[in-house]
């Protein structure tokens, strides 16, 4: 194996080139604006065939370019097909983009037209609901490819600036990101998790007057849920799952990976297993590792989560 090429390989996908893709109205010109404003040479609206090009133009010894973000949508409509042969053409030639998909439920995207009264570049004369269904169809096989998938549902313009400044100031660090997230079953799965596990066998706090009003990430309700030999046991099985994997996305070039930890409501025992798992893979080398708490509703005098929830 040539290990320079794999070692060029993985630099170019952590520190130089990134390609922006996603749903209409998911937030892709949000997505632009703050990478721009973040250094990045942003490219938007390129058709796909032109995509190699601008790299190849980019990163010539004559260019002053150093990052580039390329977006690219379906208003060029031999889109997914032509978009999946230029990413396999640019992998061949050592450059491996980060592939980010913006994504967001059908519900909120029929809200956002809505506010602006624009028409689904899909929707021709039929309903935006069609036209929302047949760009999801059409970038299945692009979302399932993506090395990040941001659901924007319920995220503000705000929240969704603080995300891509979380994923990509540190581009350049070259170390693995972990987001550990807590979420209720009740409010449903996430949908874009790379391993999921359960909490809910763990005694609910929820259950104690004494607890019910605060968050798992107090003091009093995380020692309440993690303080038992099975919360101990499921914590070492846990960090040693993702320990176990971390080799083979390495290999498959996945350098974004997000750990979810559900319980019933998400409020107390999947925030405290994901803090205390997350401070278990903190202590891990070459790991950049930040904390999501998807569903907790934050009560009056708990502490507040460190990052933003979406």
């Amino acid at each position: 194996m040539d290990t320079r090429r794999e070692h060029h390989t993985e630099h170019q996908q952590e520190a130089s080139l990134i390609l922006v893709t996603g749903m209409s109205g998911a937030g892709r010109k949000e997505t632009a604006t703050v990478l721009e404003e973040l250094g990045w040479y942003v490219a938007d609206n390129l058709p796909p065939e032109l995509i190699t090009r601008m790299v190849e133009l980019s990163f010539s010894s004559e260019s002053p370019v150093e990052r580039l973000a390329i977006v690219a949508d379906v208003r060029s409509r031999a889109f997914v097909g032509s978009l999946t042969e230029v990413l396999g053409r640019l992998h061949d030639t050592g450059r491996r983009p980060v592939t980010l998909f913006l994504d967001a439920d059908d519900r909120t995207l029929i809200q956002r037209f809505g506010r602006v009264r624009r028409t689904h570049p899909l929707q021709g004369d039929e309903t935006l609901q069609a036209g929302i269904d047949r760009e999801r169809e059409m970038l299945r096989a692009i979302r399932q490819r993506a090395d990040i998938v941001i659901d924007t549902s319920g995220t503000s313009v705000h929240d969704l600036r603080r995300i891509i400044e979380d994923y990509f100031t540190s581009l350049s660090d070259r170390k693995e990101h972990i987001t550990v997230q807590s979420f209720g079953f009740k409010n449903g799965a996430p949908r874009d998790v790379d391993l999921m596990f359960d909490a809910r066998f763990l005694p609910n706090p929820y259950w104690d007057p004494q607890l019910r009003d605060h968050s798992g990430l107090e003091t009093a309700v995380s020692e309440f849920v993690l303080d038992r030999p099975e919360a101990r046991g499921y914590l070492e099985a846990a960090e040693q799952l993702v320990t176990t994997a971390l080799p083979g996305y390495r290999r498959e070039g996945k350098h974004f990976i997000t750990v979810a930890v559900g319980c019933t409501g998400g409020q107390h025992r999947s925030p405290a297993v994901v803090e205390a798992l997350a401070a278990r893979l903190r202590a891990l080398p070459d790991l950049d590792v930040r904390t999501v708490h998807r569903d907790l509703v934050p009560f009056d005098g708990a502490e507040q989560p460190g990052e933003a929830t979406r």
